[in-house]
């Protein structure tokens, strides 16, 4: 661990970790002195939930080098079965913290499993073709839970699709309403468990692309031919990276999901995928940093520019071109780099 912290990836990763949990404590501490807004609390779990969905997207585009537009499938299989573990274990589980755990190893555990099979007739595609077929799979997920009907009763869960012919028992609990989604969910998610998966997914990110497999993830980024000339496997290592980062998406969806009293499907749509997407290119493919200061930032913007009611969501395009214009500007990088401090004599000229 000590070599792996020596190097630059470890150190990158060294400064992140610090800057989530100077973050959490500043949050924390702003809390506990009563000195935060109602917005901003509001806001704390689902700023968590778009940060673990930014990493593992990026864990996608940035370090393996595939564009996915589907992402948001993973999120809504995670939060639709993380909610549904959640609400079965309402009556045998007494402790809200232990049912969010559980709802978030489902949740994970459930869309690293569809993640794998979408990834075995999409990773074999590249560039524009897997973008495309990803963005079909993630529509294809909506779709399904658009038209799925749950229920819990004493004989166990009872499912149908298209209409609601689940033959309950008439004490029974109808979970998943097909396009009403799920509603009269406790909200059980927490700000601290929030922290704690934004933790673990960085340590599994760091440990990944640190490892054998990250090494070799990473050259087929760089080099498919390449890689593929001197023996990688490329599919057994896409897969890897693609169904890790899908579970990650998962656990971000039940930690979302049950922050909110109501969820449907069409939450989790085109729309969503593309704005975790613009975290992620915002922050920098690759940048673990920049993909977290990202979604929390334009995460608490819309909530911010709600004074300007109507043109709130004008300002805020406005604000993300100027900020994607000075972000690729070499002009202004190149301005900006000049000056280095920690150069002997301060500032470097």
């Amino acid at each position: 661990m000590k070599r792996m912290l020596s190097t630059k990836s470890g150190k990158q990763f060294l400064i992140t970790f610090c800057a989530v949990v100077a973050a959490f404590v500043v949050m924390q501490a702003i809390a506990m002195a009563g000195a935060m807004s109602s917005m901003l609390k509001g806001q704390l779990v689902p700023i968590c939930a778009y940060v673990v969905m930014a990493l593992s997207l990026n864990l996608t585009v940035g370090i393996l080098g595939e564009l996915s537009l589907g992402h948001a499938g993973f999120m809504s299989v995670g939060a639709f079965l993380g909610t549904t573990t959640a609400v079965a274990l309402q009556g045998a589980v007494p402790s809200p913290t232990l049912r969010l755990l559980c709802a978030l190893v489902v949740g994970a555990v459930f869309a690293g499993v569809v993640g794998f099979l979408v990834g075995i007739p999409v990773l074999r595609l590249n560039g524009d073709y897997l973008a495309i077929v990803t963005l079909a799979f993630g529509e294809i997920i909506k779709s399904i839970f658009n038209n799925l009907y749950l229920g819990l009763d004493s004989h166990g869960f009872h499912l149908s699709l298209l209409d609601n012919k689940l033959h309950m028992e008439p004490d029974g609990k109808l979970i998943i309403g097909g396009p009403m989604g799920i509603g009269g969910i406790q909200k059980i998610a927490s700000f601290p468990v929030g922290f704690a998966l934004i933790v673990v997914c960085l340590v599994i990110i760091f440990n990944l692309v640190n490892s054998r497999a990250g090494r070799a993830i990473m050259a087929l980024r760089d080099n498919r031919i390449a890689a593929e000339s001197v023996g990688i496997p490329i599919t057994k290592y896409k897969m890897m990276a693609f169904v890790t980062s899908a579970a990650m998406a998962g656990a971000a969806g039940a930690l979302f999901a049950l922050n909110f009293s109501t969820i449907v499907a069409n939450k989790f749509d085109f729309n969503t995928s593309i704005l975790v997407l613009v975290f992620v290119v915002l922050g920098g493919l690759g940048n673990m940093l920049g993909s977290i200061v990202a979604a929390a930032a334009l995460t608490i913007l819309p909530e911010a520019l709600r004074q300007f009611a109507s043109y709130r969501m004008l300002v805020y395009a406005i604000v993300l071109i100027l900020v994607m214009l000075v972000r690729n500007n070499p002009a202004i990088q190149s301005f900006f780099s000049r000056f280095r401090f920690g150069k002997k004599g301060g500032v470097q000229e």
